[in-house]
């Protein structure tokens, strides 16, 4: 598995206060002021960090949470056997040691081939029903097929083969009886897992959740002016609302737009709507764990921060169909540093959790 360290990384399982309620899938405890939410889902009770908000959460009625899929989601996620090498996992692009991310611009898959985007992060994707940067898979169970058979990623000839090898591993039979009550292993099956075990993949908590729920000494002054300037002259609220930092919508930032030849390499959202106001358009990005996430933009271009802040204020790339939204900020130097001082701020300070090492797979 192709796994980098850091020491700084959101909570999986076995930091997530699991623990069996017999509430109906969704259900969510009405937070105290100031204090963390609870998210009870099947038999999963899950202890929200500081700042993430239970009725936000998107949890299929046909895929609750079960302690069970969450375990087995796990094992799968790691697992480089659903690749056709045996050496690309789901974490093998969205790693837990970079945010759930990837730090290299395209991430490499099976063969070292490349596709023409950047690794989102798996963080919080709790309160997301459409995946990918195009928002082409529905959930997070159709977004699970897709990577195993596409030829740039785990390259596998079919989703056949996929339950072919996992069903092959005895080790894996006892999970898939707790899970599902009987051992059969089908490609459904395997998506609900993986879209369980990622729904448990959680960041809050950071500075800025501290200082809201009270802690004015959470934030330095800077970060202060910075989020001031978030909600304020930098526009950034715009977008990136609410608790987890996004309007999960589409946007048009001239991102790869070509002035030369007056067209994307990438028509991003046009591609499944088929709307020319759609083209170039794709899905904004959480901010929280931004600093772990880098490099930024669907094609990973922007190499730091700085760099995407001082995109902004230029207001983006002009092209045909640019967000109206996007308009030149006229930031000075300080307010760019503050503006990156705040999202510094946004980083969960979570139990951390160790990946199981290959020897912990089933086998």
């Amino acid at each position: 598995m192709r796994i980098r360290s850091n020491p700084m990384w959101p909570i999986l399982l076995t930091s997530l206060g699991v623990a069996l309620a017999p509430t109906s899938a969704g259900a969510a405890d009405a937070p105290a002021e100031g204090k963390a939410e609870t998210l009870t889902s099947g038999d999963v009770r899950l202890e929200l960090p500081l700042g993430l908000q239970a009725d936000a959460a998107y949890i299929p009625d046909s895929n609750p949470l079960s302690k069970a899929k969450v375990e087995l989601g796990q094992a799968l996620y790691y697992d480089g056997r659903l690749s056709a090498d045996g050496n690309v996992p789901c974490a093998g692009c969205h790693n837990p040691y970079h945010g759930f991310a990837d730090p290299e611009a395209t991430s490499p898959g099976v063969g070292l081939k490349r596709g023409n985007r950047n690794s989102q992060t798996v963080t919080n994707r709790l309160f997301s029903a459409e995946q990918f940067w195009d928002g082409r898979a529905k959930d997070l169970e159709e977004q699970a097929h897709g990577p195993i058979v596409n030829p740039i990623e785990m390259a596998l000839p079919s989703h056949d083969v996929a339950v072919e090898k996992i069903s092959a591993v005895k080790g894996y039979s006892s999970l898939f009886e707790k899970a599902y009550g009987d051992s059969k292993v089908t490609m459904s099956r395997i998506a609900q897992a993986i879209a369980s075990f990622e729904r448990t993949v959680l960041s809050g908590d950071s500075p800025f959740d501290r200082w809201q729920a009270g802690d004015k000494t959470a934030l330095s002054a800077q970060q202060v002016r910075g989020f001031e300037l978030f909600r304020g002259k930098a526009a950034c609220e715009t977008c990136h609302v609410s608790f987890n930092f996004t309007d999960e919508n589409y946007h048009n930032l001239g991102v790869g737009f070509d002035p030369t030849t007056k067209s994307f390499a990438d028509k991003g959202r046009f591609d499944v709507t088929k709307k020319d106001a759609d083209i170039g358009a794709f899905k904004t990005p959480t901010l929280r764990d931004i600093v772990l996430t880098a490099p930024y933009m669907h094609d990973g271009s922007e190499v730091t921060l700085e760099s995407v802040v001082e995109f902004y204020d230029r207001g983006g790339n002009p092209n045909p169909t640019l967000d109206l939204k996007m308009k030149p900020l006229g930031l000075t130097g300080q307010e760019q540093a503050d503006l990156v001082a705040f999202m510094q701020g946004l980083t969960g300070q979570n139990l951390q959790a160790t990946p199981p090492g290959a020897k912990d797979l089933p086998r």
